[in-house]
């Protein structure tokens, strides 16, 4: 795990630990398609005055372009997770990663008008040395987290109580948090946690102010 600072990447804010002052909290998202609820995600922000990052798929960008459209206007940052969520510890030469990761900045760019920002989250977690200094050679910074649970499977959600409790029960300061925004449970919970950590004295940061841009 060392050398993951060695080439930008990030799973946690150090200058926040829990005996520094300010409390902050980073809310990122894996979004690779839409079913309802990342709509309702985005809502919730929106109203809430929040803003997140969104590490998409090429899925978002060609079925559900309003919604990266609308990411992007609201403030988010809409980051890369590859174009088909390629495993890439299996890239074994620059190239192949490289085409996977443009491939995603075309689609994104061709939609929306802008450059998609060089923040880079692994499909599945999975990374190698080698994927580490890929990105980095290619001007990207990793992003990991410092928490996530099961909610990806829709099949199998968690009640809201259950991962309401499961959420807050495990904040810590400079927390780099992980949710899927298309569990109907986080749809549902996001706003009373938003609300609870605010009232524990955390603020919502971004990205650029994480790695200092």
């Amino acid at each position: 795990m060392t050398f993951i600072e060695n080439y930008n990447g990030y799973y946690v804010d150090k200058a926040h630990g829990d005996d520094n002052g300010e409390k902050v909290i980073y809310l990122t998202f894996d979004a690779g398609y839409e079913n309802g609820n990342v709509e309702r995600i985005l809502n919730v922000l929106k109203e809430e005055d929040v803003r997140s990052a969104f590490f998409i798929l090429e899925n978002l960008i060609k079925n559900n372009g309003p919604l990266v459209k609308r990411m992007v206007e609201e403030g988010h940052l809409v980051c890369n997770h590859t174009s088909k969520h390629l495993d890439v510890t299996k890239c074994k030469n620059i190239d192949a990663f490289k085409k996977e990761l443009e491939l995603l900045e075309t689609d994104f760019k061709e939609l929306t008008g802008v450059e998609m920002p060089k923040y880079f989250r692994p499909p599945e977690g999975k990374f190698s040395e080698l994927s580490m200094r890929f990105a980095s050679e290619l001007g990207y910074k990793t992003v990991f987290w410092s928490f996530a649970y099961a909610d990806w499977d829709n099949s199998s959600q968690m009640s809201a109580a259950a991962a309401k409790q499961k959420i807050l029960s495990n904040i810590h300061n400079g927390e780099i948090m992980l949710l899927h925004p298309t569990s109907k449970t986080n749809a549902d919970i996001l706003r009373d946690v938003i609300s609870e950590l605010r009232a524990q004295g955390f603020r919502f940061g971004t990205l650029d102010e994480l790695v200092g841009t």
